[in-house]
């Protein structure tokens, strides 16, 4: 192992105090109303519906019907669709098809008093009602006005597709195949209002999700829906369309609630122990093993620092994450790791020291020696945290997919639980971090200050005696 210079200790001091910094109070500019953010900090951080109060909801077809994967596929678009009408923007929609299952969390609405969460909830589940019609007028109470054109049932399928347009590129649009309960009334109607600009509005319950211009009579059952789609767009649209005519019901197989008051206090009094237990291990770690372990603190900073990054978004390749109760235990339980990878490392120099070998030499055998152990153990500890993350992650996820294989050997599929995943995502990074910080910040650290004359003590190291 070669050891570090001199300057390398305040190298890495100062890149992990300032990175821990810009991690908690994050970077934004304000003029007036408008808040834009460069660099996200704690207070970005989603908070799962465990610490902020929600509900959580898994809805399956009813009279245990078997749902294919486009049908489940319009049954999110349409819960997505009510969550909107219902102001609830902060929302997780899953579908798990393996399961034919549909998994819904939104957050308690800030402000809101009188939010009923059953009643949401039901409002979620009931069949959507999808209607085509003239214009785009609305009553009072924001109903459509116009006539009836077509319902859901007169619509056969709505499929997204990529159409040649006559300067020879492409674009994407929604096509839809009409029943013969609607082909001939769309006929009439589409030739009386074609080339007069008029649109065909299209209704998901009070929601209008489309408003095509009539260009042409259409007479053959098919029509074609145009305009800036993107694929995602219009696949959407499509979906949409599709759920209007679903052939089942949904029905409640689980719904569970957390009051915004027990999630806060939950929070706080982790945090608060979170706090008392740093104090601890910093007084613990600087008694017991003197500059590792002091050296060993400021690596663990670093080590909650990135996992926090990870969970905010402060890294621009990869999105914000939900932090849960469980999130912040793996927090927890990630720092106890990085403590005992530091203890370990810590005894293996003492025993060099105590064996008589010198400052340098104990300390190269020390960290050489205890790191077979520390990689063991984390080792481990990244494979039950990826196991986690499919088992309970979103089910389209890659690692849920892979998982979903294996345990269809057993007859069983992964679940969606993202209050278990939070868990697991912190695990997964902490334990990561275990290796980066415990192991390599912390050496070049110590080898570092080691080089300084008046810190060539072995007591400040653990050991008896001077160098």
């Amino acid at each position: 192992m070669k050891q570090a210079k001199k300057p390398v200790f305040f190298i890495v001091f100062a890149l992990i105090v300032g990175f821990a910094l810009s991690v908690i109070f994050g970077f934004s500019t304000q003029y007036g109303d408008i808040k834009r953010t460069y660099i996200k900090g704690v207070e970005d951080i989603r908070l799962g519906i465990d610490i902020q109060g929600g509900v959580d909801v898994t809805f399956v077809p009813a009279d245990g019907i078997d749902a294919k994967d486009e049908e489940l596929d319009s049954v999110m678009e349409v819960i997505k669709q009510r969550l909107t009408s219902l102001k609830i923007n902060d929302y997780e929609v899953y579908e798990d098809n393996a399961n034919d299952r549909v998994i819904v969390r939104f957050p308690w609405q800030a402000g809101e008093e009188n939010f009923d969460p059953e009643a949401a909830v039901k409002e979620l589940g009931e069949t959507a009602v999808l209607s085509f019609r003239v214009g785009t007028d609305t009553n009072e109470d924001g109903s459509p006005a116009g006539d009836l054109v077509l319902q859901g049932s007169d619509i056969e399928r709505a499929e997204p597709m990529r159409q040649k347009k006559d300067d020879g590129t492409f674009e994407y649009v929604v096509s839809l195949d009409l029943s013969d309960s609607g082909k001939d009334v769309f006929a009439q109607v589409t030739s009386t209002m074609a080339g007069t600009g008029e649109s065909i509005s299209i209704w998901m319950d009070d929601y209008m999700i489309s408003a095509p211009t009539v260009n042409e009579a259409i007479t053959d059952g098919s029509a074609v829906i145009s305009g800036t789609f993107t694929a995602e767009s219009a696949k959407s649209l499509a979906d949409k369309i599709n759920a209007g005519a679903l052939p089942f019901k949904l029905e409640t197989s689980s719904f569970k609630t957390i009051s915004p008051t027990l999630g806060a206090g939950a929070l706080k009094a982790m945090l608060i122990s979170g706090i008392i237990a740093f104090a601890f291990i910093l007084i613990y770690m600087t008694v017991l093993y003197r500059i590792p372990g002091f050296v060993a603190v400021i690596g663990i900073v670093g080590q909650v620092a990135v996992t926090l990054a990870c969970i905010s978004g402060w890294f621009g390749f990869n999105e914000s994450s939900t932090l849960t109760i469980p999130g912040i235990a793996g927090i927890i339980l990630t720092v106890g790791m990085g403590v005992d990878a530091n203890i370990i490392t810590g005894e293996r120099i003492r025993e060099e020291l105590d064996s008589g070998k010198s400052l340098d030499s104990a300390l190269r055998s020390g960290y050489k020696r205890a790191f077979s152990a520390i990689f063991d153990g984390n080792l481990t500890s990244i494979i039950v945290a990826v196991i986690l993350m499919a088992a309970f992650g979103t089910p389209d996820s890659f690692l849920a997919g892979a998982l979903n294989k294996v345990l269809s050997w057993f007859g069983i599929g992964a679940t969606t639980e993202g209050v278990i995943y939070s868990f697991g995502f912190t695990l997964f990074v902490g334990t990561l971090m275990n290796f980066v910080m415990g192991v390599l910040a912390s050496r070049l650290m110590v080898t570092s200050l080691a080089r300084f004359k008046f810190l060539r003590n072995k007591k400040l190291y653990g050991g008896a005696g001077n160098e």
